[in-house]
């Protein structure tokens, strides 16, 4: 991998599969070791001290500081993460890395392999200057964000930082506060009988009609009287539900599951006590990923918005807020659209990628 020219970088990480193993990755050799081992390689030879600490079987982080002049420095982590999502549906080969019509196409081009190649572009910029900076520097590629965070998490309970940007394609702004999710699944059972006699049986399918019209019209309401400047209101959908098995059976299941979104402040028990309130005979079950707010008088993402990367907010969630919640002030920053993230025909533009090479660079140059 050539760390000089960022065009050529983001091509070599594309061309290295990287899919998410979670789902149907659309690939029959998912997960992010190959694209870690490299990472490793190419660190090594920028002159970081580099690890591979695996987080799951078969999927390391590679985590990388870069040498320091003096001792007690604050410590700036950049940590883009090196999973994609699927690469099912998608219109282009997925991972061509083709420079073309002024774009670079494939996945992960945008989220989040382009800001991961402009953040390392700047590294190789400033090789020789990075021990002389106001902060130690370093770097994370971590594995599993587009599925329960393991890699954020896992480095988030190792090591201590002052200061995170997590890469995301957020067109070169500071995304200082975004949502954060929960993801609910719902399960009604009942008791199956022929069709012909349905008094006979328990229908799981009118269980969970019931449960949702109740959903809709007392959490829904009581979820939308929070509101946060920045992010509008917190939001209930019910996405799927799937139930029965034939049609001239009565259903003994049905299951829906629920993505809610968070916003600061929120209680996620307090949410579901309300869901369990309005369906009682359901089982519940959920995880989630953590709304985040760093304030913006912070005096890097005061440097940050004096280059030009305002301040702003998001309603999606990245692994940003999994630092935060450790104490550590973060934010997500990057080249490239999140529009283009997870598309059939993904793409960063040249421009975008090379104005986030000289963007890190002026960045890191101002410590």
């Amino acid at each position: 991998m050539n760390p000089l020219s960022s065009v050529e970088l983001l091509g070599d990480l594309i061309r290295i599969a990287s899919v998410n193993p979670e789902g149907d990755p659309g690939v029959t050799d998912p997960g992010e070791a190959t694209l870690a081992i490299a990472l490793e390689k190419l660190l090594r030879g920028l002159g970081a001290e580099v690890w591979l600490r695996e987080v799951l079987p078969g999927r390391p982080n590679v985590v990388a500081r870069f040498p320091s002049d003096r001792p007690g420095k604050p410590k700036l982590l950049l940590a883009p993460h090196t999973d994609t999502v699927s690469v099912v549906g998608m219109t282009i080969p997925p991972f061509s890395g083709e420079v073309r019509d002024g774009k670079i196409w494939g996945r992960g081009a945008s989220d989040t392999k382009g800001p991961m190649a402009a953040m390392l572009g700047a590294l190789a910029r400033l090789k020789d200057r990075l021990p002389t900076l106001g902060h130690e520097i370093w770097f994370a590629g971590l594995m599993g964000e587009e599925s329960g965070q393991f890699g954020a998490k896992a480095l988030a309970s190792e090591e201590q930082f002052d200061f995170v940007i997590a890469g995301e394609p957020t067109d070169l702004k500071t995304v200082h506060a975004h949502k954060g999710s929960l993801w609910v699944t719902l399960t009604a059972h009942g008791k199956a009988v022929h069709a012909s006699a349905p008094e006979r049986g328990d229908n799981a399918i009118y269980k969970m009609s019931s449960a949702i019209e109740r959903i809709r019209s007392e959490v829904i309401p009581a979820l939308a009287r929070n509101e946060h400047t920045l992010l509008g209101r917190s939001t209930l959908s019910v996405g799927t539900v799937r139930g029965g098995s034939k049609t001239n059976i009565v259903p003994d299941h049905c299951e829906a599951t629920v993505d809610i979104r968070l916003i600061p402040g929120d209680d996620p028990q307090h949410i579901i006590a309300l869901l369990q309130k309005a369906a009682p005979d359901l089982e519940i079950v959920h995880h989630g990923s953590a709304p985040l707010y760093t304030d913006p008088s912070n005096v890097l993402i005061q440097k940050l918005s004096s280059l030009g990367a305002m301040p702003v907010g998001a309603p999606w969630f990245c692994d940003a807020a999994v630092f935060a919640a450790q104490g550590m002030p973060s934010v997500a920053l990057g080249p490239g659209s999140i529009a283009q993230a997870h598309t059939a025909d993904e793409f960063i533009s040249v421009r975008d990628l090379e104005e986030g090479v000289q963007f890190f660079t002026t960045f890191l140059e101002s410590l």
